[in-house]
């Protein structure tokens, strides 16, 4: 078997600077091809501090397109080794990519590699790790001293006893071993539920750096792995561990998340800088006193009946509305410009713009469409799954504020809707909460 250890340095912004690949077969090194890369941009200076690669040692350097030939040709056939493979992998995928050729090549990553043959290490850092097993580093943070280093580690890692059987195993085409992040142990990946609820992504020190919502944790986390932007490569690259908790539904996950974002405000979750766009439902009564239901901007709504967040979800509820009580689409504002209403689905109205219905006998209806309207989410159980079958979740708006959620056994004995509070796991309101809730009202 053919591998080819590789390592590059980059501008930080995922653009090759330096590039180094040694070809291994058998037991030895068989072919080399090292060589700085101009990035085509500026590299920063702290990138610079680090690597000791500045703008003028790339300046003359070939670029990515004149060195592809010779990087498709060292690797053909060869498996792709590097310490912490998917980083290097994918920034060299890239860079093929812009120039219109894919790369594709079977990987194995020396830092899981050494996990599971290197048991018991603080650090699998390359640096941390050649200092444990005695490995000199010459020139690192540059591409040939750190894929030289990488190379007797890689000479280490296949001479251990069971070297074969997790080669092989890391190898099989149905191994997430590759996908993983490289600091993250597939124990902690395997122990994912199949269920909904939150999760997070912690770092080497245990910080929070992203919360997540799921109907299936283990499908979704999965997916951030095989997802190539630069957020998630950079994401993936930081993940050490992942916890989780278990909601019951979906629903009560997007609380969950909500709450858990605005907590720990994880750096790679992107956090509304802005509340989003308010729309209210409210009434009026024309020159006729026929009485209209119509949504605007919450700012030109000082009284409304019922706050929505986005227009589609106004005509949305105001469909259902004007459907339940048999009112008219033209004077729900659901059809404009027109003489009579001739909506595609709401066929319920009585008449009333074509005087066939007295306007009386309409405005009644629309009262009592005005009042179910007002009352509709003042004071609201909304029950949920549990978490297993033998619970039974909720959530609960009282005086239209959101008070939280909670969960019960099915065999407790509840008559009112007090009788829950005992239950309740208390949060905070907030107009993103009040966006989850409508969503959950319009169904």
């Amino acid at each position: 078997m053919t591998y080819t250890i590789i390592d590059i340095e980059t501008t930080g912004r995922n653009k090759i600077t330096e590039i180094s690949i040694f070809k291994y077969e058998g037991n030895q090194v068989i072919d080399e091809f090292t060589s700085l890369v101009n990035p085509e941009t500026l590299i920063p200076s702290y990138i610079t501090a680090l690597t000791g690669i500045d703008n003028g040692m790339v300046a003359n350097a070939p670029r990515f397109h004149e060195v592809a030939e010779s990087i498709l040709e060292i690797t053909k056939d060869c498996i792709f080794v590097a310490h912490n493979v998917n980083f290097d992998y994918n920034i060299i995928r890239n860079e093929f990519k812009d120039i219109g050729v894919n790369f594709s090549r079977r990987k194995l990553c020396t830092i899981r590699l050494s996990r599971k043959l290197f048991p018991g290490f603080k650090s699998y850092s390359l640096g941390k790790l050649c200092k444990s097993l005695n490995i000199e580093v010459v020139d690192r943070h540059r591409a040939r001293g750190d894929a030289e280093a990488t190379v007797i580690l890689f000479e280490m890692l296949l001479a251990r006893t069971d070297a074969a059987q997790v080669f092989g195993d890391f190898l099989k085409k149905n191994s997430k071993e590759a996908t993983l992040p490289a600091h993250l142990s597939s124990n902690i990946f395997e122990a994912l539920p199949n269920s909904a609820g939150i999760y997070y992504f912690k770092n080497k020190k245990g910080k929070i750096i992203y919360v997540g919502k799921a109907k299936d944790i283990k499908k979704r986390v999965l997916s951030h792995f095989y997802n190539k932007t630069d957020k998630e490569l950079n994401l993936c690259r930081e993940t050490s561990d992942i916890d989780f908790e278990l909601s019951g539904s979906e629903f009560i996950a997007l609380l969950m998340e909500d709450a858990a974002i605005k907590k720990h405000y994880p750096e790679y979750n992107q956090v509304a800088k802005r509340a989003p766009r308010a729309y209210g439902i409210f009434s009026y009564t024309d020159r006729k006193g026929c009485i209209h239901l119509a949504y605007n901007n919450l700012k030109a709504t000082p009284n409304p009946l019922f706050t929505l967040f986005n227009i589609t979800d106004c005509r949305s509820y105001l469909e259902k509305v004007c459907m339940q009580f048999e009112l008219c689409p033209k004077y729900c504002h659901l059809q404009e410009g027109v003489d009579a209403c001739s909506h595609y689905k709401i066929k319920t109205c009585h008449g009333v713009c074509t005087d066939e219905e007295t306007v009386d006998d309409y405005n009644n209806r629309v009262n009592l469409a005005i009042e179910h309207i007002k009352n509709s989410s003042q004071d609201m159980i909304i029950k949920e799954k549990g978490r297993h079958w033998e619970e039974e979740a909720f959530v609960m708006v009282k005086n239209g504020s959101y008070l939280g959620y909670g969960f019960i056994d099915r065999t407790e004995q509840i008559s009112r809707s007090e009788d829950l509070e005992r239950f309740l796991i208390p949060q905070n309101d907030n107009v993103n909460v009040q966006m989850i809730l409508r969503r959950a009202l319009l169904g």
